[in-house]
């Protein structure tokens, strides 16, 4: 399976609508399971990042469903939520019933913190630090690739719980799909 993780990072911040249709990519962090490499992409090169997209056997994120995919299609002529795509979230969620932070799936799972927040990456952003928010980025890829890897290999993560006063663990099932034919739109960008 050639499988990649990724995440967003954004130039800016949602408006009063939420719309993700305001928001501009800044960076975009991918790993992939066919190199064993990180690679960090910036707004110019989205066409280089939607070709290694396009050819995955599936794409990973934490809430891209919601949010990367619907952000990264505003520069893509096709629908990318048309991808294979897995959603660690959808999965958490899916069992708990509510949404928790990826920050804490990693601290109660992993024993990791993320290096800042999507504020602080828009900060960056506007400071023109782009090395660091590429860091940043890449980052959250590397905590949300660990989570996966972790989750698809014990069948569960684990996540504080405040009603039981301790650690609590999710089962998930993380195994890769078999694969089927596409209906994304394929197009020249």
């Amino acid at each position: 399976m050639n499988e990649i993780i990724f995440d967003i990072e954004t130039q800016n911040l949602f408006g009063p609508s939420r719309d993700t249709k305001e928001l501009k990519v800044s960076v975009v962090g991918v790993f992939d399971y066919a190199t064993g490499e990180f690679q960090a992409y910036d707004e110019n090169e989205l066409p280089r990042l939607f070709s290694k997209m396009l050819q995955a056997s599936r794409v990973i994120g934490y809430n891209i469903k919601s949010f990367d995919l619907p952000v990264l299609n505003n520069y893509y002529q096709g629908d990318l939520l048309k991808l294979t795509s897995f959603d660690l979230m959808e999965e958490v969620v899916r069992i708990l019933g509510w949404r928790p932070k990826l920050d804490d799936l990693a601290h109660d799972t992993l024993g990791v913190r993320k290096s800042g927040d999507g504020l602080q990456a828009v900060k960056l952003w506007q400071e023109g630090k782009l090395e660091e928010l590429k860091k940043y980025c890449l980052d959250d890829v590397k905590i949300t690739r660990d989570l996966y890897e972790y989750g698809r290999e014990r069948g569960r993560l684990k996540l504080y719980d405040r009603f039981i006063g301790g650690i609590r663990e999710i089962p998930v099932q993380f195994s890769s799909p078999q694969v089927v034919a596409r209906a994304v739109n394929m197009t020249l960008f």
